[in-house]
């Protein structure tokens, strides 16, 4: 369960507030207007950001004062985030060993990661070698590599097309049936495609609510985004 309680965060004239638990597993949506906070929302989780007040919970365990990297938080970019001097497979292996020379144990699962999603044969293409379908799935082996029980996705599959974005949604369900995913989103398609949702809006983050429901009988900050 995550939990941020009665937390708050204030960026120049923008403020941030959220009180809202977060049950898992599964793929939950973030969805609102652009400069709503959504990705503020993420960044707080992650510990890019410390709030003013409150408190941020993975189960029982207090986050809020631990950095980024103590965390069991991992976070897929926009951009895939990948490192465009190295191939896919040290890539993928910088998940699990942020090192310049992994270990041949490392690399093994490395490679298997990116068998997962597809990409056998593919081991040693740079990311600028191939498709924008193929370096989301790198960037998605990699965070198979990370094994944390929190992933954040911040419009991670944004460049890909309906087909594609829908396609990698589904690997991702598929290969990380156990954690607990944010996902934020621009596409309503992208969201109905989830079990939970939540809306993010004038740095208003919502409780989450059943998607299909939500979508159905919207409230007037999501009605609004959906005109």
């Amino acid at each position: 369960m995550l939990k941020l309680n009665d937390v708050a965060l204030r960026m120049g004239d923008f403020d941030l507030c959220a009180d809202l638990s977060i049950a898992g597993p599964g793929v939950t949506a973030v969805i609102g207007p652009s400069g709503g906070g959504k990705s503020t929302f993420l960044s707080l989780i992650a510990g890019f950001q410390v709030p003013d007040k409150g408190q941020i919970f993975w189960n029982d365990t207090d986050l809020t004062a631990l950095s980024p990297g103590a965390r069991p938080v991992a976070m897929l970019f926009q951009d895939n985030n990948l490192f465009p001097h190295l191939d896919s497979l040290s890539n993928v292996a910088l998940g699990e060993a942020p090192v310049a020379h992994p270990s041949s144990e490392t690399k093994e699962r490395a490679r298997e990661a990116l068998k997962r999603v597809g990409l056998t044969g593919l081991e040693f293409r740079k990311p600028s070698e191939l498709s924008g379908g193929q370096q989301s799935r790198v960037a998605l082996a990699r965070l198979l590599l990370t094994n944390r029980p929190v992933i954040l996705m911040d419009e991670p599959f944004s460049a890909l097309g309906p087909s594609q974005r829908k396609e990698m949604l589904a690997l991702v369900k598929e290969l990380l049936p156990a954690a607990t995913i944010l996902m934020v989103t621009h596409d309503p398609d992208d969201a109905r495609d989830t079990k939970q949702t939540v809306v993010v809006s004038n740095g208003l983050v919502s409780s989450p609510h059943e998607t299909t429901a939500l979508f159905a009988d919207p409230p007037p900050a999501l009605r609004a985004y959906l005109r």
